[in-house]
């Protein structure tokens, strides 16, 4: 279990010691996901998200990631999927401009406990079609590795279904292909994330947290404070 940690501890803190930091914004995050099994091997995932931009200023990005999931066994399963993705960039006295980004993207998933932590691995890989505003859509393909060890807050629950619990996670993300298509680098961003929450039955989560996302950009880094409020269901 120690190393668990020291392994999710040191991928909290990748950003800070890889990046350097350039400039900060606030912003909200809304994350709603779904996960529903529809027979013993195959079942639907879907996520929304809602993103605001600096300050809470307006509605940023607005993301639909529907997917295909086939359970390999109770442990780990993989997922095809497609995702919209809508940038919106606000322009005082004229009509917002809006981007377009759309991907396929795959991924594994492997859970399993550790005493009383719920841990999940996933690894998930992206062809990107980027909208330009000016010029012909780019091409692109990102890697992401994402951990996640959820802690319940209760005691006597062999399998967790009810109660408080707290969550951290770690997300890592590397352009593989086409870096120059997004920010010129091999290394995209990391996202660090602390939450707490409630599991409300086996079926519902509600949970708040901060997220730290810590990007390169073409010409410097950015680092995103985010408060982010998330709703997870499964049936």
């Amino acid at each position: 279990m120690r190393n668990y940690f020291l392994l999710l501890a040191f991928m909290c803190f990748f950003s800070t010691l890889a990046i350097a930091q350039t400039s900060n914004q606030n912003t909200g995050w809304l994350f709603l996901m779904n996960n529903n099994k529809l027979t013993k091997k195959w079942g639907t995932h879907l996520d929304v998200q809602l993103r605001t931009g600096d300050q809470f200023s307006h509605l940023k990005n607005f993301m639909f990631r529907p997917g295909l999931t086939y359970f390999i066994n109770d442990k780990s399963d993989f997922t095809l999927g497609y995702l919209l993705n809508k940038t919106y960039i606000p322009v005082p006295g004229l009509s917002d401009i809006q981007l377009t980004e759309h991907r396929i993207w795959q991924q594994y998933i492997y859970k399993h406990k550790l005493k009383s932590l719920n841990i999940s691995h996933r690894f998930r890989l992206e062809q990107r079609f980027i909208d330009q505003q000016i010029g012909d859509d780019l091409f692109a393909q990102r890697i992401r590795y994402f951990a996640r060890v959820l802690l319940p807050l209760v005691k006597g629950q062999p399998n967790f279904q009810k109660g408080a619990f707290v969550a951290l996670q770690n997300e890592l993300m590397f352009n593989v292909q086409h870096k120059d298509h997004v920010n010129g680098h091999f290394f995209d961003q990391n996202r660090a994330y602390v939450a707490g929450g409630f599991r409300f039955s086996k079926q519902l989560d509600l949970e708040a947290g901060y997220l730290n996302q810590a990007q390169k950009m073409r010409n410097g880094q950015s680092i995103n404070h985010a408060i982010q409020l998330a709703l997870y269901t499964r049936f």
